[in-house]
């Protein structure tokens, strides 16, 4: 198994190889080596793989699976590596955000139209300097730095999907969202599609995450891979159904009477389109469903959705080159654009530092960690964003959240405590205040005030 295991590491590496600098010129496609990107090697698939074999044959135990699993999940990480030192070749410090010096580099936002005004101060701005640095500011408010641009990742992450625009729409699901094919009800549907693609784009260019999640298939138009019917299911799960019952059943004698044209929303009006030239007068038949079933796909998943998905790529591909983007699949760019769904609360206490007279072993300190572990999940959420600005965890869990120079840790302060006090934060070190409560129950009354009061806002500390 040894030997396997090590094969499988040279297969990782082997097609991860890329070119020593990503601004040649020549689009290196997946691997830097001029590969196709459906001829790629992807290790994800050797995993699957073994499970099957051993699921059939019984041939390696769980260690060893745990081994193998570890070793491909390794590939991953390192192909985050490999993904930002070539998207930051050449670009001094650009492995953080930090405060451009000139004034004018400022991007100066309206809170109460945050949405708007940043899509006008963005589009205004230098993409070479954005790319470098960014620093905001809320008018009115004095906060600037780290915790104040992930603050306005997290909004804008929020601002993009919200009905009034009309830009995306829920998927079935409700957890998910997909470009909306009826945008165009916003007149400035495709300059705010480019701008979200702007936001996007920035926030992978500076390891920000953002806090939303879309589906599959939209993962898949970013990546530039080819969606399947399978995808279908995230907008209308029974028409999934229907085609995969299609796929799955002779309909040589069922009298259905398909033809290579489907009648659809066009502008508010139901109109024939055809899947492909001449459409209407071609029968579905056994020989060709298959072909139906994708142009379907086609039609419901990319075309309905183009000028959007167009739009998106035009601002995300300013700061994000799609032969470097391609280095991951849908479901890795999930995790590398929002992170963790979910927060470890022992990883949480394993990355956290503490100074200024705390230690773990403090009886205050122990009583925040039981709060922790008793209060929701949608709280813990909160005291994250509190904290650092960013209410997701990064790939990688709590070791790899970044500050204002890097590397920082979640770090807890000791503060000299006074009646009412309330916990404060210094988001661009990740530092908690926490006071020297008297009792558990009182730390979690004040915790849970500053969490449902003071999430948002920021003044000088």
């Amino acid at each position: 198994m040894k030997s396997l295991l090590r094969i499988v590491r040279i297969f990782c590496h082997v097609f991860r190889i890329g070119p020593s600098s990503p601004s040649n010129g020549i689009d290196m496609g997946y691997n830097g080596n001029k590969t196709p990107r459906s001829q790629v090697f992807k290790v994800r698939k050797i995993y699957d793989i073994f499970r099957k074999v051993r699921h059939k044959r019984g041939k390696f135990d769980n260690a060893c699976l745990h081994s193998l699993e570890t070793s491909l999940i390794g590939c991953y990480f390192d192909r985050c590596e490999w993904f930002y030192e070539h998207l930051h070749s050449g670009q001094p410090d650009s492995d953080m955000v930090h405060r451009p010096v000139n004034e004018n580099d400022i991007l100066l936002v309206h809170r109460d139209s945050i949405f708007r005004s940043s899509c006008e101060v963005v589009s205004k701005a230098n993409c070479a300097k954005l790319k470098q640095g960014i620093a905001v500011r809320f008018h009115g408010e004095e906060g600037m730095g780290q915790g104040v641009v992930r603050e306005w990742f997290d909004i804008l992450s929020n601002e993009i999907v919200n009905p009034d625009y009309a830009l995306f729409t829920q998927s079935a699901d409700g957890t998910t969202f997909q470009p909306n094919s009826n945008s165009y009800v916003n007149p400035d549907h495709l300059n705010y599609f480019r701008f979200a693609g702007q936001i996007l784009g920035l926030a992978l260019n500076h390891r920000q995450l953002v806090n939303i999640y879309f589906t599959r298939s939209f993962y898949k138009h970013i990546l530039g891979i080819p969606v399947n019917y399978q995808d279908v299911a995230s907008i209308d799960p029974e028409y999934a159904k229907n085609l995969q019952w299609i796929l799955d059943n002779d309909i040589s004698d069922l009298g259905l009477e398909l033809t290579f044209s489907v009648e659809t929303d066009v502008f508010g009006a139901m109109e024939e389109v055809p899947l492909k030239p001449g459409g209407g007068s071609i029968l579905v038949t056994q020989n060709n469903k298959a072909e139906y079933v994708q142009l379907v796909t086609e039609l419901r998943m990319t075309r309905a959705i183009q000028p959007q998905i167009n739009a998106f790529l035009q601002g995300f591909h300013m700061f994000i080159p799609p032969s470097l983007i391609q280095l991951f699949d849908e479901y890795e760019l999930e995790l590398l654009l929002s992170g963790m769904p979910e927060i470890d609360v022992s990883d949480w206490i394993k990355n956290t530092e503490y100074t200024s007279g705390y230690e773990r072993e403090d009886l205050v300190i122990q009583w925040f960690w039981e709060v922790v572990e008793d209060i929701t999940q949608e709280e813990r959420v909160l005291l994250l964003q509190f904290v650092t600005g960013s209410s997701r965890v990064p790939h990688g869990g709590f070791a790899n959240i970044m500050g204002g120079s890097g590397l920082q840790n979640f770090t807890i302060a000791a503060v000299p405590y006074t009646p009412n006090l309330l916990p404060t934060s210094s988001t661009c070190i990740n530092m908690l205040k926490l006071p020297e409560y008297p009792s558990k129950e009182i730390l979690k009354d004040r915790l849970l005030v500053a969490l449902h009061c003071g999430s948002y806002g920021y003044t000088m500390a």
